[in-house]
């Protein structure tokens, strides 16, 4: 499988003089044969849509939404839990291999509890409305078309979610008339209700803290899972018995107030103002008084950082994109002895590890993380040390 989670063949075309041509082609899984349609060529691939399994893999199963193949949010509902978990592993091994040039141990990646009813946060869209009338209430659809897909249920939402969303889209078709753009709504589930406002106030708690924040803004969105996910990142981060932690993209606080407790003083650095005054709320309504939060861009952090370099660890949980070159740059001139990388994008965290080991950083430890089963996502958290 590619880190797109399409399944990767390779064939001989003898009368186009081609050898170990590469056909991308969805919810197909390694070891089955399979008949396929081309659908586009490409300079050096070609992609492809599944017409029939012939000799189905043990690990296909039955998916459990009716919309799986259609709506383009799940790659993997076909696929046994236990492959997936094996898949998403193998994937960081091979991103690691032909992005960074390392070969190093990759940890086994760590199941969700919850293979399904998970995502604490979904958002709906739809088109602007045509003669009054919303035609679809959804996500993207795997065609690519221009229309959405209509997704009157989603099975990897919390259950919260699914019961509402009926209501809430019956609410949405009758005031269709009020809506004279493409619009998204938001259902976020938290303390047992589900909320539609991105300015309402909710609270998620992780390990007896209590994180409060506004409903549209970030949070790591499998509630089940993120309280082994923190704890791991803790760990990583007291391993080297550094004194100091900085969290360059802190959000509403919730590995700076986690990790607090291990750390002299922890200080999250936070580019969205409303978010930074949320991390400092959090900590005075938990009583962490070692916490200062940063108003800033994470690429001016390091001039404000007063702490021994050598005695501090660093933990950066970037967007997408991963960290930018001034960043990093000023990163390498801080010269942390820990670094605690976590990256919903694993193929940008790759790419910026060359730049780690150009600099003397080693890796000490890979993990993945799921936290998005049925889907190509996935979180890693790698640890860096700075060779002595």
């Amino acid at each position: 499988l590619s880190n797109q989670g399409d399944g990767v063949a390779k064939v001989d075309i003898p009368t186009l003089q081609l050898t170990s041509w590469v056909i991308f082609t969805p919810f197909t899984i390694p070891g089955e044969t399979v008949r396929i349609r081309i659908t586009r060529n490409n300079k050096n691939c070609s992609l492809a849509e599944l017409v029939e399994v012939i000799t189905p893999s043990s690990h296909r199963r039955d998916p459990l939404c009716p919309l799986f193949t259609q709506c383009g949010g799940c790659q993997y509902q076909h696929i046994d839990y236990p492959l997936q978990l094996s898949e998403k592993t193998s994937q960081i091994k091979q991103l690691l291999h032909h992005i960074a040039a390392i070969e190093t141990k990759v940890n086994d990646a760590i199941p969700s509890p919850k293979e399904y009813y998970y995502r604490s946060k979904i958002t709906p869209h739809f088109r602007k409305p045509y003669n009054g009338k919303i035609t679809s209430i959804g996500f993207v659809s795997k065609q690519q078309g221009r229309e959405y897909l209509d997704v009157p249920q989603c099975p990897i939402a919390m259950q919260e979610i699914n019961e509402a969303l009926p209501a809430i889209r019956k609410q949405t078709h009758h005031s269709a008339k009020t809506f004279k753009n493409d619009h998204t709504l938001l259902l976020r589930a938290a303390e047992g209700k589900v909320v539609t406002n991105d300015n309402d106030v909710i609270t998620e708690t992780v390990n007896n803290i209590d994180f409060h924040f506004l409903a549209g803004d970030f949070f790591q969105n499998n509630p089940f899972i993120l309280p082994d996910f923190v704890n791991y990142a803790a760990k990583q981060a007291t391993s080297s018995g550094s004194d100091y932690l900085v969290d360059a993209y802190c959000g509403s606080g919730l590995f700076a107030l986690s990790l607090a407790k291990h750390f002299k003083h922890v200080t999250g650095v936070e580019i969205s103002a409303t978010a930074a005054d949320w991390a400092r709320q959090n900590a005075r309504l938990n009583n962490i008084e070692n916490a200062t939060f940063i108003d800033a861009t994470a690429e001016t952090i390091f001039a404000a950082i007063d702490y021994p370099s050598a005695q501090t660890s660093v933990l950066i949980d970037p967007p997408r994109a991963g960290c930018s070159s001034d960043f990093l740059d000023q990163l390498f001139a801080f010269s942390p002895q820990k670094v605690i990388y976590i990256s919903c994008d694993p193929a940008t965290q790759m790419r910026d590890l060359r730049h780690f080991k150009e600099k003397d950083y080693q890796i000490e430890d890979i993990q993945p993380f799921d936290l998005f089963p049925q889907t190509k996502h996935l979180e890693c958290i790698v640890t860096l040390s700075l060779k002595s």
